[in-house]
């Protein structure tokens, strides 16, 4: 048996100092860009970018070669260990019981390339929980992440795949408001880059020939135009980009105690939840999505970073039918409820029905501060400014302010409602469900044992309304999920009844 004093050091591979190369491909793009717009006479300030981009390229090269040379790891029976730096050494080990996730992503270039980026995650909130190799050859990085995983029993289920990508998913990709936003941020970060190398966009003769035509087109005609391209970019974009990410997508359950997800076209990922630090899920349903019958997935899980690495990594379906969001959903819910059996043959009891459920509805006083929210908020700012500018201005301006204020009321009214009947609660065997939102409903469905602790919040116009919001505390996902304005008179025994004992001496027996 090799003890931990005769376990070799690895080193990573060299072809990792070519994929330091790959970022030269911006800076030289955008100087034959310039090259182009300037006939082949670039200013001054061109060449002293690219002067600037040989320098930065000849430092990261440097430090991409010392990198390589003094980056060693091992994998002993009880840790894995990292030494790297120069002239500050730092040598890390882990204990392999503290390690909860690792994670493999590959860029473009590292794909071409045949590497990996390995990163492995302790379950704390910052970066000096993660422990992160660049790069590593492909097959060498699935052989760590194996060694780095490694649990007791075996994959005993028939089938452990729980969903794969289909094409048709795709019709879910513009249903989302980026599909707009998602064009103005492109198109300004191309001026920008255009601009950073001394390019005038404005000055290119399409795009002035453009603008001077929009001036002098019929507005009513150019404004409805525009709009229609700048959606249909939009809607292309979305999908490119929804491909891009889920490309080859697959949830999978590696083992009895890991649950992975596999996606990514040009940039492949890798994410292993493990069934341990698994406490529920959320169902998500944007409007947009909810208007086209879609709906996406979302772990509540530790381990996976800090809150914004956690929603990057916790997703495990993407926009999809809700059908298939629900069945995923289910089959989490069983897995989980079966953890201590055999996988697939246990836990499923009851759990199929978990969505379908009725939820308990919230007062009457929730619906009535939505609404008096969506007034003070989304009404009377606008109203109140176009009546101050109408009777320093023009008259007209104070009809707009009455137009706007008798058109957007009853949609006001309506969202409020919708938000109205979002909202809801229950308990459902080991699992606490909530749901809420309108522009973004969720619903959650944590595993009781995994709420630490409860926080009922209310302010002067919430006790006058008979209503409390109780956040349940949890070491995962967003480390709390909220139970808006629920019955006050009800908030108390709801969380002794969630998690049995907890508040009982707050209660009156």
């Amino acid at each position: 048996m090799t003890t931990h004093a005769e376990t070799p050091w690895r080193t990573l591979s060299p072809r990792t100092l070519l994929a330091h190369c790959a970022w030269l491909g911006a800076p030289l793009g955008s100087f034959g860009l310039t090259l182009l717009a300037t006939g082949g006479h670039p200013g001054a300030r061109a060449w002293s970018t690219l002067g600037t981009v040989t320098v930065v390229f000849l430092v990261i090269t440097a430090a991409g070669l010392v990198t390589y040379r003094r980056t060693r790891y091992r994998v002993t029976p009880d840790a894995f260990e990292l030494h790297t730096g120069l002239f500050t050494r730092c040598v890390r080990s882990v204990p392999l019981h503290r390690i909860r996730n690792v994670d493999l992503t590959a860029n473009p270039v590292q794909r071409v390339l045949g590497l990996a980026v390995l990163r492995a995650g302790t379950g704390g909130g910052t970066r000096s929980a993660e422990l992160s190799l660049e790069a590593l050859t492909r097959p060498a990085a699935e052989r760590l992440r194996v060694e780095l995983l490694a649990r007791a029993g075996a994959v005993d289920a028939e089938d452990p795949v729980v969903s794969t990508a289909d094409p048709r998913w795709l019709r879910y990709a513009p249903l989302t408001f980026w599909i707009f936003g998602g064009v103005f941020a492109a198109v300004g970060a191309i001026w920008r880059v255009l601009d950073g190398v001394g390019i005038k966009p404005w000055r290119i003769g399409f795009v002035r020939h453009a603008f001077e035509g929009f001036g002098r087109s019929a507005l009513w005609l150019t404004i409805p135009l525009a709009l229609l391209v700048v959606t249909a970019l939009g809607v292309v974009g979305a999908m490119a980009l929804y491909a891009e990410n889920w490309w080859k997508y697959r949830l999978e359950w590696t083992d009895e105690a890991t649950l992975r997800v596999r996606r990514g076209m040009f940039t492949t990922r890798s994410v292993s939840i493990e069934r341990a630090r698994l406490r529920g899920f959320v169902l998500r349903e944007p409007m947009l999505l909810r208007a086209g019958g879609g709906a996406s997935v979302r772990a509540v899980a530790g381990g996976l970073g800090n809150r914004e690495e956690n929603r990057k990594r916790s997703v495990i379906l993407p926009p999809a039918p809700k059908s298939e969001a629900e069945r995923v959903c289910t089959h989490v819910l069983g897995q989980q409820g079966g953890r201590t059996g055999r996988m697939g043959q246990t836990g499923q009891t009851g759990q199929a029905g978990q969505m379908e459920v009725p939820l308990t509805a919230h007062p009457r006083a929730a619906l009535r501060r939505r609404f008096v929210r969506g007034l003070l908020w989304a009404v009377a700012p606008v109203t109140v400014a176009l009546a101050v500018l109408g009777a320093l201005l023009t008259p007209v301006l104070l009809y707009c302010a009455a137009a706007y204020a008798v058109l957007a009321t009853p949609v006001v009214h309506a969202l409020a409602r919708d938000a109205y009947r979002s909202l809801g609660h229950a308990l459902r065997g080991n699992w606490l469900v909530i749901r809420s939102g309108t522009f973004q409903r969720e619903t959650v469905t944590l595993d009781r044992s995994s709420v630490l602790a409860w926080t009922f919040t209310d302010t002067p116009f919430s006790r006058r309304a008979g209503v409390v919001t109780a956040t349940a505390a949890v070491a995962a996902g967003e480390d709390g999920y909220r139970i808006r304005d629920m019955a006050a008179t009800e908030a108390a025994g709801f969380a002794d009844a969630a998690v049995s004992g907890m508040l009982r001496e707050f209660l009156d027996i």
